[in-house]
C-alpha cells in the first residue's frame, strides 16, 4: 500500500515568496520609473540586476542545499529578501535601492533553489509546481489590485515582496534541518549529474525561453500605458485579471497532469504563447490588449509548470531543477533590458514580432527534450516516482 500523498505547504509557501519577485517585475520596473529620477531603461536595468542576483544565488547553491539544509538557507534567503526588499522600499537614494534590489534578488533565488531541491524530492513534482504557480499567481494578482490605490512611489512592490518572505518564515520550522547526506550517492549512481546532454541543452534554452516572456512582461505596463492609452488602474486591472485567468490555467494543468506527456504541452504552449506576444504587443487599445496579456498569462504558467517538472524529472537530487530554475532566471534577468531597449529602437510591435520569432526557435530544443524524456519513461510524474522512491523512504 503506497503511503498517502500529503500536501508540502512550505515548498509551496518558500516556491511562492521565491517567484513573487519575478511576478510583480512589471509594477516594480514602472514604479522605479515614475518615482525615482530614473529612465526607463535604467528602471529596467535595476531589474535585471535584482534578476541576474537571483539567477546567481541558484547557479551557487544548485548542489549545496542538501549539504547546507534546506531550513538554514530557507531561512538566509528570507531574511536577505525582507532586508533587502524592505531596506530598498524605504528609501529613495538611487544607489542603496539598486544594493536592496541586489539583496533581496540574491534572497529569493536562495528560497527559489530550496524549494526546487524540495519539489524534485516529491512523488509527484509537477502537482506540487502548481500549487506554487497557484499561490505565486493568486498573491501577484492582488497585489496589481491594490498597489494603485496606494499612492505613487516606487516602495509598494519591493515591500510588499519583502512582507511576504516575512509571512513565510515561521514555516521554515517543518522543514528538514538537512538531509540524508549518504543517499544521493548511493541511490542515484554517484554525485555525477545523470542525463546530462538532455540537461544541458534544457539549460541553455530556457535563458532564451525567459527573455523573451520578460522582454515583453517587463515592459507590458508600458505598452498599456503608453501605446494603449490606458490608466494605471485599468492596467493594474488587466494584470489582475490576467493572473487570475493563469490560476484557471494552472488548474488546468495540475489537473491534466502527465496524460498528455510533456513535449505536446511544452511546444504547442510555446507556439502559443509567441502568438500572444505578438498581439499584445502590438495592441492600441483595451480590447487587444487584454486579450494579449490574459492569453498570454493563462498559457505562461502551464508550460513552465511542464519545463520544472521536466527539469526536476532528470535528477531526483533536484540539481537539474535548480540548475534549469536558475539558467530560467538569468534569461528573466535581461528581460526587462532587452525589451526595453527593442522597444526604444524598434517599437513595441516590431519588438513583438522579434520576441515571438525567436521563441518559435526556442520551442525547437525544448520540445526536443520532452520527447527524448518520453523514450526512457511512460510519464514524468510516474517514472520520477521510481526514481525517487529510495530517497523517500530512507528520508521517511
Amino acid at each position: 500500500m503506497s503511503a498517502p500523498r500529503t500536501t508540502p505547504w512550505p515548498l509551496v509557501a518558500l516556491f511562492t515568496a521565491g517567484y513573487l519577485a519575478p511576478y510583480l517585475l512589471p509594477t516594480t520596473v514602472g514604479r522605479l520609473q515614475s518615482g525615482l529620477p530614473l529612465s526607463a531603461t535604467q528602471a529596467g536595468a535595476i531589474g535585471s540586476a535584482l534578476l541576474l542576483s537571483s539567477a546567481t544565488a541558484g547557479f551557487l547553491l544548485a548542489s549545496r542545499v542538501d549539504r547546507v539544509g534546506p531550513r538554514a538557507l530557507a531561512r538566509t534567503g528570507l531574511l536577505l529578501a525582507v532586508l533587502g526588499y524592505g531596506g530598498a522600499a524605504l528609501t529613495t537614494h538611487v544607489p542603496a535601492v539598486i544594493a536592496g534590489a541586489v539583496v533581496g534578488g540574491f534572497g529569493s533565488g536562495t528560497v527559489t533553489a530550496v524549494a526546487a531541491t524540495g519539489i524534485a524530492a516529491q512523488r509527484d513534482p509537477h502537482r506540487t509546481t502548481t500549487l506554487g504557480l497557484l499561490g505565486v499567481s493568486a498573491l501577484a494578482g492582488a497585489v496589481y489590485l491594490t498597489v494603485p490605490h496606494l499612492g505613487p512611489g516606487h516602495a509598494q512592490p519591493l515591500a510588499a515582496i519583502a512582507l511576504t518572505a516575512l509571512a513565510v518564515w515561521p514555516l521554515t520550522a517543518r522543514l528538514a534541518s538537512r538531509t540524508a547526506p549518504a543517499l544521493p550517492r548511493t541511490a542515484t549512481g554517484g554525485s555525477r549529474l545523470p542525463h546530462l546532454r538532455a540537461g544541458l541543452l534544457l539549460a541553455a534554452a530556457m535563458p532564451c525561453w525567459s527573455a523573451v516572456q520578460n522582454s515583453l512582461w517587463g515592459v507590458s505596463g508600458r505598452i498599456g500605458l503608453t501605446q494603449a492609452h490606458l490608466s494605471e488602474v485599468t492596467v493594474g486591472a488587466v494584470f489582475a485579471v490576467a493572473l487570475g485567468a493563469g490560476l484557471l490555467g494552472v488548474v488546468g494543468a495540475g489537473a491534466l497532469g502527465p496524460r498528455l506527456g510533456q513535449a505536446l504541452p511544452i511546444g504547442l504552449g510555446t507556439i502559443l504563447i509567441a502568438g500572444c506576444i505578438a498581439l499584445s504587443a502590438s495592441a492600441t487599445d483595451l480590447t487587444t490588449f487584454a486579450s494579449g496579456e490574459i492569453a498570454w498569462n493563462v498559457l505562461y504558467p502551464v508550460v513552465l509548470s511542464y519545463v520544472i517538472g521536466l527539469a526536476a524529472s532528470l535528477d531526483p537530487r533536484g540539481r537539474w531543477a535548480v540548475l534549469v530554475g536558475s539558467a530560467s532566471s538569468l534569461g528573466t534577468a535581461v528581460g526587462p533590458v532587452t525589451g526595453s531597449l527593442l522597444a526604444a529602437r524598434a517599437g513595441f510591435p516590431a519588438m513583438g514580432t522579434i520576441l515571438a520569432v525567436a521563441l518559435l526557435a526556442v520551442a525547437v530544443p525544448l520540445t526536443a527534450v520532452a520527447l527524448r524524456r518520453r523514450t526512457t519513461t511512460v510519464t514524468a510524474g510516474a517514472a520520477f516516482a521510481d526514481e525517487t522512491a529510495v530517497r523517500l523512504d530512507v528520508a521517511a
